[in-house]
């Protein structure tokens, strides 16, 4: 296994770009197909998720063209169809194309195996599967029930209202949405507390630039109504990621000053209220149209706080506990469980690889620092990009070193490259 060695880091200073966001990029990339015209994605995502999406695109016989960092997609401005050829389509771990790409083949000609890595086998796609065939439409679970792989026979839905869970991840909203017009339109009914609201606002957001519009009772109701249909805006600029921005954020809390671009005081994604959280903690945060400076205050102090509109971003916080007067508490962060990896116990067990005091639960963690080791941590990821990233902060307390680095290829692939090029050894 390869691995990447960190000297500590004294200070970081200088100013660093993101690359476009994950959650934009997949979503543009979808609706880009789906759309009528020729949409031009500036900013687009080169990462593993993206190129799993992209590779799915064009074995449904999307036009993608990659350009530096645009993306050109010739929309087939109608579902996708294979005829009686059936089609399978590997998508890795990429979480933000399996939900979408289900719900949207479910509604095209066809017969679709989608299938995946092991981890994916892991990751629930019930309750998504489960609403779609409240429809009428034929899915059947290849491997275990609930989960992937699953092969879909795509169709026309026998109603146009449904339900579905949305404690377990919002992806599953999101998906009928954006292929609710792809079926002459839905009515999504969420059923139970709908964790990580923001990107559905996201989706509803980018929806609307793709001339889709929205119909909703809050979290609670979501109608795409009959007629909807996909127009391309021509061009898409992808913002930079919020949540890649929230490790170079953390860093400058720590110890010193990094001006994050793409990224700016408009930004649309929910993991940019990251930024009041560090305020809070006595970071001094400034805004521009398109970056957002950070700067080490007069010294951390812990918090205790419910992250479950972020759970991306909360993962940020428990490195943080290192260098705060008191100790760090997420709470509300079930969904970590069904990531890339169990997240709640994969950090637990790397934050006790430093001697500090780690307590966990079904969806909380909390982390206090007053006493540690004075050990060279071997960190694991566990194949998940963000424990990587997360985990390099540790940095600033001592020397440290992370397996299997290459793992952030998922959405960031040059992050060790950008903090090493921001970063002061001791």
């Amino acid at each position: 296994m390869n691995s990447i060695s960190l000297n500590k880091i004294s200070k970081v200073s200088g100013r660093v770009s993101v690359p476009g966001s994950k959650s934009l990029s997949n979503r543009a990339l979808l609706m880009s197909a789906l759309s009528r015209g020729r949409t031009t994605l500036f900013n687009i995502l080169k990462s593993d998720d993206t190129a799993r999406m992209v590779d799915a695109l064009k074995a449904l016989g999307v036009k993608v063209g990659m350009r530096g960092s645009s993306c050109d997609v010739t929309g087939l401005g109608h579902a996708f169809a294979t005829g009686l050829e059936p089609l399978t389509l590997d998508l890795g771990n990429a979480g933000t194309a399996m939900r979408p790409l289900c719900a949207a083949l479910a509604f095209s000609d066809g017969v679709y195996t989608l299938t995946g890595d092991k981890r994916m086998f892991e990751r629930p796609i019930g309750p998504l599967a489960e609403a779609l065939k409240s429809l009428g439409i034929h899915i059947d679970y290849l491997n275990n029930s609930g989960f992937p792989p699953v092969r879909i026979r795509g169709g026309s839905p026998e109603r146009h209202e449904l339900e579905v869970d949305g404690s377990l991840s919002s992806q599953f909203i999101t998906a009928l949405l954006i292929a609710a017009p792809l079926c002459g339109g839905l009515t999504v009914r969420v059923r139970g507390e709908l964790i990580s609201r923001p990107y559905v606002d996201l989706t509803v957001s980018l929806m609307e630039r793709f001339g889709v519009k929205v119909q909703r009772k809050g979290y609670s109701e979501f109608t795409v109504p009959e007629g909807a249909a996909y127009v391309s805006p021509h061009s898409c600029l992808i913002e930079g990621d919020a949540t890649a921005a929230t490790y170079f954020a953390a860093a400058a809390a720590v110890a010193g000053e990094v001006e994050i671009y793409g990224i700016g005081k408009e930004s649309v994604q929910g993991d940019a209220k990251f930024f009041e959280i560090l305020e809070r903690m006595g970071a001094k945060v400034s805004w521009s149209d398109h970056s957002v400076t950070v700067k080490h205050g007069k010294g951390l102090c812990g918090i205790s706080i419910d992250m479950n509109s972020m759970p991306d971003a909360a993962m940020t916080l428990v490195p943080l506990a290192l260098y705060t007067s008191s100790p760090v508490t997420v709470t509300n962060i079930a969904s970590w469980r069904v990531k890339e990896t169990d997240r709640i116990e994969a950090m637990a067990a790397e934050m006790r690889k430093l001697g500090v005091k780690v307590e966990s639960g079904a969806d909380w963690i909390s982390v206090d620092a007053c006493e540690r080791n004075d050990e060279v941590p071997v960190f694991d990821t566990y194949n998940d990009h963000r424990m990587a990233m997360c985990m390099s902060l540790c940095a600033f307390d001592r020397d440290i070193v992370i397996n299997d680095p290459e793992c952030v290829n998922k959405t960031f692939p040059n992050y060790f490259k950008e903090l090493l090029s921001v970063s002061q050894s001791a």
